[in-house]
């Protein structure tokens, strides 16, 4: 794999214009540093790379107290725009992390357009953002933590909304009894978000066929594909910024399981890591660390069959473990 790495660290509206060089921390966009293969420095690693899609992963290092600050709008969506990099002859699918875009891009169509200008003709973006529900009144009654399709047209072509939600950070459990006791969601904002409807496959023109999980729904053992629609590989957008440093490597090796079990490769894309490309072995072959932005690109492996475990779930392991509970009783009654 390529791995791109800025020596910087870590919007919403205004626009990049043209994304030149940003001063004070180091950040030059457009300079480049290329590592392939092998242990690559700033931590990445890897193998040869496959013969699926070419994805394009995007770690701006944008923490939580910086994303939301009205003054960094125009840096941070600089910086998102300087790792995507130049368009290319060959297509890429550009993989943005979970909430990287605090516009609403069904109900703002300058922002969409606004993205779409940093796409070549046949690249695709799958960027995380918010989408808002609203009553016949036109007022905002909910909100949805989604995944959106975009392509170089600003046609929004596709949206996955999160199905597990996580109780007190993205709405509030018997929100009229804990409300008037005084309490309140632990991360900010006026609305809950309402869940979606479950595990789901994209289907996108050039690339195949992609499943999402968002964050931490991927922990979840057995319940993250599309079983009538496999797809040929994972993504997996994530905000681990909130979890310090102990949270991103326990939600990486959780992503690795969900790897082996469905026989799939894993794309991960974090704002401040660890994003990530995990092989259907469950084998990390390329990485960004924690508090470093950068790039990866690379194209995956194709898909896989299915295996036991993603046909059968845990159904074996049950009949296994019922055996052993019916031996166990064999053995005491004989041994009497």
């Amino acid at each position: 794999p390529q791995i791109y790495a800025w020596s910087g660290g870590g919007g919403r509206r205004g626009d990049a214009g043209g994304v030149a060089a940003h001063g004070g921390g180091g950040w030059a966009a457009g300079r480049r540093w290329d590592w392939g293969g092998g242990g690559g420095r700033g931590g990445g690693s890897g193998g040869a790379a496959g013969a699926g899609p070419r994805v394009h992963i995007v770690q701006p290092n944008i923490n939580q107290q910086e994303k939301w600050v009205k003054g960094l709008e125009r840096r941070n969506f600089a910086r998102l725009a300087g790792l995507t990099g130049a368009p290319e002859a060959e297509p890429r699918l550009i993989l943005w992390p979970e909430a990287a875009v605090p516009d609403y891009l069904e109900d703002e169509p300058w922002a969409a357009q606004r993205l779409a200008r940093l796409l070549g003709p046949r690249d695709l973006l799958m960027t995380g953002g918010v989408a808002i529900e609203w009553d016949r009144q036109g007022n905002a009654i909910g909100a949805r933590n989604s995944m959106f399709v975009l392509d170089a047209r600003a046609r929004l072509l596709d949206r996955y909304d999160k199905a597990h939600l996580v109780p007190y950070g993205e709405y509030l459990p018997m929100r009229p009894i804990l409300s008037a006791m005084g309490l309140s969601r632990l991360a900010p904002g006026d609305l809950d978000f309402w869940p979606g409807p479950g595990p789901r496959s994209f289907v996108l023109p050039g690339f195949g066929t992609v499943g999402v999980q968002i964050c931490y729904e991927i922990i979840f053992s057995g319940h993250v594909l599309d079983r009538a629609h496999r797809p040929a590989f994972l993504f997996n957008p994530s905000n681990d910024a909130w979890f310090g440093p102990s949270g991103p490597p326990q939600h990486l090796a959780q992503t690795r399981l969900r790897a082996i079990e469905e026989g799939i490769a894993v794309v991960r894309a974090t704002p401040t890591g660890i994003s990530a490309v995990i092989d259907p072995d469950g084998r990390l072959v390329a990485s960004l660390p924690q508090g470093r932005a950068g790039a990866i690109e690379r194209r995956l492996d194709g898909p896989r069959p299915p295996t036991p475990f993603s046909s059968h779930g845990n159904l074996l392991p049950m009949l296994f473990a019922a055996l052993l509970v019916l031996a166990a009783f064999a053995h005491r009654r004989f041994a009497r």
